[in-house]
């Protein structure tokens, strides 16, 4: 037996840090098809590391061949082991970076793009180096987990940025006389009008990168410089998150849990956009499904599938709005109802409706807090009544930078945080932050966490909303009722060690 063919426990990716490259025989290509990546010669044992639980036999061979010594398996995670494999094997070029570097030598003046000929622009956007570099900034991202990519025209080129973890951080730029072919290959990709720079346009791209399957949303608008383009980077094969493993506190996971197992209201998530409030939807709705009801949504744009549910998008231009969705979808014998965003009246009426009429309706609505929210329905003319009647529970929600565990160290809150809180009465004289390492990117953060404020609704407040009570009024009885501000929240992820007090004052300000 030449190797160990199921590698049990999984090893942490800080050991792939120092791994060097131990031949030039083998390529990166071949690494990642065969899912290997050598890492040391221990005697006359050469240890590779694996993301599969089989090995293809073959790739094995040809290891101990190559080495003349006998293998052995190490199991790291996939996305880990990629990346190390084409930092140690990959050529220079094969990084944004390095292509970017190999361009830049080319001086070539900066030529307005309304200058070109159509037929060049294409034959620009088409050209080898342009299709590298823009599947190499689409790796890149994935790679730092960016949920978004920022393309920005100024006088000087484009500027790129990742956003990764809430925040935008720089990225590779390419040379100035690319701006042009670099931003009509991403439309040309998305099916956009390469010659209109006038308006702005919407579009989506799917595409394989190393055997991931990627949905990138695509957003041109003209500015003064040229047109920007944003990148919204949908990862279909990064598993979705449970409702357990959202970060609500145990109390507040019980009692969300119990109003979306009602069999029918309104349970609304708040907050502003990218708060996540469309995760813990999907999260409700996978934990509340058991086969024997009908869930159907409507979306603006449906970000991920559900399967075994009907999920209908918003195309106003054909006049499919979130209210005529609804409408239609009520006439669908529906047990659930996830309804992406009430953005008018109309949509408001249909699915207070709804509820009284016996279905489950799920929904986001964008309002700062909680108590906000039920004013919010006021405001979209729903009856009093009807709120007070329908609405079960609204939850608000904030996405904060979770410290890094490679790099997390024990500090005191800074003189700032401790002008705006009674640090000693909150038990936060001692908290923690990331110093920066490789592995969170020098950021000292590494994935996000939700704080939460769960408002559920009870015979006094359901009366005070008949009574048109103001959000100030309603937040005062909630949280005399017990409800955690997003604050409290937020200093309770602090004080476990989760979060940093600067996130949390970021996002939740006192």
């Amino acid at each position: 037996m030449t190797a160990i063919q199921r590698p049990d426990a999984q090893h942490s990716a800080t050991e792939l840090l120092e791994v060097e490259r131990l031949t030039t025989a083998l390529t990166a290509d071949w690494l990642e098809q065969h899912g290997l990546l050598p890492l040391r010669i221990d005697g006359d044992v050469l240890v590779a590391g694996t993301w599969m639980d089989n090995v293809e036999p073959l790739a094995l061979d040809d290891l101990r061949l190559l080495f003349g010594t006998r293998v052995a398996l190490e199991r790291f995670d996939e996305h880990d082991l990629r990346t190390a494999i084409r930092r140690v094997y990959a050529p220079e070029a094969a990084t944004a970076e390095g292509v970017i570097a190999g361009l830049t030598g080319e001086a070539r003046a900066v030529i307005d793009v309304d200058e070109i000929p159509l037929d060049d622009l294409l034959h620009l956007a088409n050209e080898a180096p342009v299709v590298r570099l823009v599947n190499l900034l689409l790796i890149e991202a994935l790679d730092a987990r960016a949920s978004d990519v920022h393309l920005e025209a100024y006088q000087d080129g484009l500027r790129v940025r990742y956003r990764v973890d809430g925040v935008l951080q720089n990225a590779p730029s390419p040379p100035p006389h690319l701006t042009a072919a670099i931003i009509s290959r991403l439309k040309i990709m998305a099916e956009l009008d390469i010659a209109e720079r006038r308006l702005p346009q919407d579009g989506r791209i799917r595409l394989r990168l190393q055997n991931r399957q990627v949905d990138v949303r695509v957003s041109t608008v003209p500015t003064l410089r040229g047109e920007s383009v944003v990148l919204r980077l949908l990862d279909k094969e990064r598993g979705r998150i449970s409702l357990t493993e959202l970060g609500m506190a145990a109390d507040a996971l019980e009692l969300f849990t119990e109003v979306v197992s009602r069999p029918h209201g309104i349970v609304l998530v708040t907050g502003p956009t990218g708060s996540g409030k469309t995760t813990t939807l999907y999260a409700a709705v996978e934990m509340i499904r058991t086969g024997r009801e009908k869930i159907l949504t409507v979306e603006d744009p449906v970000e991920y599938e559900l399967s075994g549910v009907p999920q209908v998008p918003v195309n106003e231009k054909v006049g499919v709005t979130f209210a005529a969705a609804l409408r239609s979808l009520l006439r669908q014998d529906p047990d659930i109802i996830l309804v992406g965003e009430i953005r008018d009246a109309e949509t408001a009426q249909i699915a207070t409706q709804a509820a009284l009429t016996g279905h489950l309706v799920l929904s986001t609505l964008h309002t700062n807090d909680a108590p906000t929210a039920l004013t919010r329905l006021l405001d979209l003319d729903v009856a009093a009544y009807l709120v007070a009647s329908t609405v079960d529970a609204v939850l608000a929600q904030r996405l904060v930078r979770v410290i890094c565990t490679n790099c997390k160290t024990e500090t005191t809150p800074d003189k700032a945080a401790a002008r705006r809180l009674d640090l000693s009465a909150l038990g936060l004289e001692r908290v923690w932050k990331g110093r920066g390492c490789d592995e969170c990117r020098g950021t000292g953060y590494r994935g996000r966490t939700g704080v939460y404020e769960l408002l559920v609704m009870d015979t006094d407040l359901r009366l005070e909303v008949q009574r048109r009570r103001g959000s100030e009024e309603l937040r005062s009885m909630a949280i005399a009722k017990g409800m955690r501000t997003l604050l409290d929240d937020g200093l309770r992820a602090a004080r476990a060690g989760v979060t940093t007090l600067d996130e949390v004052l970021r996002v939740a300000r006192a």
